[in-house]
């Protein structure tokens, strides 16, 4: 839209209330139904829609009637931009100052958010006289939430995919566990993964490359239109690269088209791909008392409200409360936490360990970090972070745990809370040392030629090292962090962490001896006893 004046084309409309008749929906009829169907719409009527997005649906009731009804229930279909804009600052759902004059009056429609900033979109095409985008992506989204954006923007989750794709050591992890292996004559083959695993592995969360490759021909009631063919879709991974550019997917927390705040509050959203065994935080809350509280009560509690009130909307808080949403106290008023759509800006620490703990990164883009090894990790195999260059100081990670503590102390009292905190840094360093242990059985290993350091993920006492820190290590301090004990103990925690040292250790003790390796023969003398290196 922007610049551009677009009008209903009266042949278009044509196909479009012949199919809606096929459907059996009249145009005259829409602004009732979406009336009927519009949040608190016995309350106040629901906005006018633009004449674009009228037509809009007109269609797509009857191809895809899903996301109608989803739109007409949410917070987009049930206000205009300039009301959102009028409430109190602490209860907006926007953070823009204002929004372009023709958007301000309608509803929050298909056309509003999917003709935006044409010229930077490579998936723009006409549909039926009209210049839509396939993908709405951030910067879209940014007409109405650009502090949101913005905050994203800077945040790991929006850099994913470049994280593990510029990254040569974590792109090697990736190619090694996920390509198809075969036995062929008795060789045993690794083969580069294909493009649909990566797709459902790795990069279904981290995200994908999605471009525009020329066009594509679908059947439909009112012909064969043209689409652009989109590659490596669909995709809904956080870092997701889009059309036009731009890093993320909003979707991945807050599914379209109902876009609702309560659902990417609760803990199933996260839990999509926060998970056992790397990532357990979905499976250490559900068994925590928060998530105890939430499993018995979150029923009862309100979702949706903004500012969210520590007690009185929620009494035990979710992955949302202590990362992203604006608490406040009881009354509404006293700010506990602003919000933030960067993840990490609470977090000083970062538990899972690459392959150590450490603080955490200064900008989401994790592949220009370069520890003392010239190596694109965090840490040393020595345990050493990298120089405050790429990590926060220790004064930035004091500020960001004084915000996090400020997040507990509203229902705890500060010796509990402090307590927990401390609990916590122990067993960071603990299990630090667990790993620094399997690291130099490791090293062993490459040293007596058990194993091949050039790819350091593809034989047995190397995936059990990477199991040490990426499974057992990280779950011993998620569990610790959130108060999961069986995670700590049993479940993926110090039993594991001890036994697979274990595991490691053996296989060194038992590992052939090395064989001798005959020296040359020497003229008028026998041969005389060598070692071998496996």
């Amino acid at each position: 839209m922007n610049s551009m004046e677009l009008k209903v084309n009266p042949s278009s409309m044509g196909h479009f209330r012949s199919l809606g008749d096929v459907a059996g929906v009249s145009v005259l009829l829409i602004a009732g139904v979406i009336a009927a169907g519009a949040p608190h719409a016995e309350e106040a009527a629901a906005p006018p829609l633009s004449e674009e997005t009228e037509a809009c649906i007109v269609c797509h009731e009857a191809v895809s009637p899903g996301i109608v009804e989803d739109w007409r229930r949410s917070h987009h279909a049930g206000t205009t931009p300039s009301e959102a804009l009028a409430v109190p600052a602490l209860e907006r759902h926007v953070s823009a100052e204002s929004v372009p004059p023709h958007l301000a009056g309608v509803a929050v429609g298909c056309y509003e958010c999917h003709s935006l900033n044409p010229e930077a979109h490579a998936d723009n095409f006409d549909h039926f006289d009209y210049r839509i985008n396939v993908v709405v992506s951030p910067p879209d989204c940014a007409t109405c939430h650009p502090e949101e954006t913005k905050e994203y923007a800077r945040s790991k989750k929006a850099h994913a995919v470049g994280n593990l794709e510029k990254n040569p050591i974590y792109s090697l992890l990736v190619a090694t566990n996920i390509g198809v292996k075969e036995v062929r004559d008795g060789e045993f083959l690794a083969h580069a993964p294909s493009q649909a695993a990566k797709m459902d592995a790795c990069f279904g969360c981290h995200g994908t490359h999605v471009e525009v490759e020329g066009t594509r021909e679908v059947e439909t009631d009112l012909g064969t239109i043209e689409v652009p063919a989109l590659t490596n879709w669909p995709s809904q991974g956080v870092g997701r690269l889009n059309p036009d550019g731009s890093m993320g997917a909003c979707t991945a927390c807050h599914p379209r088209h109902g876009f609702s705040i309560a659902t990417a509050r609760k803990p199933a959203t996260c839990g999509q791909c926060h998970l056992e065994p790397d990532v357990p935080a979905l499976n250490v809350y559900k068994e925590s008392k928060h998530g105890n509280m939430y499993s018995s009560e979150g029923g009862k509690w309100n979702w949706d409200a903004v500012p969210w009130k520590v007690g009185t909307d929620f009494k035990a808080p979710s992955c949302a409360a202590c990362h992203v949403s604006l608490l406040t106290g009881p009354d509404g008023k006293d700010v506990v936490a602003p919000q933030t759509h960067d993840f990490g800006a609470r977090l000083w620490v970062r538990v899972f360990g690459l392959p150590y703990s450490h603080p955490q990164p200064r900008h989401g883009d994790t592949s220009v970090i370069r520890n003392a090894d010239d190596l694109p990790l965090p840490t040393t195999f020595a345990g050493v972070p990298a120089s405050e260059e790429f990590l926060l100081t220790e004064e930035e990670q004091a500020a960001r745990k004084a915000v996090m503590q400020g997040v507990c102390k509203s229902c705890h009292s500060t010796q509990w809370t402090e307590g927990h905190f401390a609990k916590m840094d122990r067993t960071v360093e603990d299990t630090d040392r667990m790993t620094l242990a399997a690291t130099k059985l490791l090293q062993e290993a490459w040293a007596r030629g058990l194993a091949d350091p050039e790819n350091p993920f593809d034989e047995n006492i190397e995936v059990l090292w990477v199991k040490q820190w990426v499974f057992y290590a990280s779950s011993t301090r998620y569990a610790s962090a959130m108060s999961g004990p069986d995670y700590a103990a049993f479940k993926n925690g110090w039993f594991e962490l001890t036994h697979n040292l274990q595991r490691m250790k053996d296989f060194l003790k038992f590992a052939p001896a090395e064989e001798p390796e005959p020296e040359p023969e020497k003229k008028g003398k026998g041969k005389k006893g060598g070692r071998k290196k496996r």
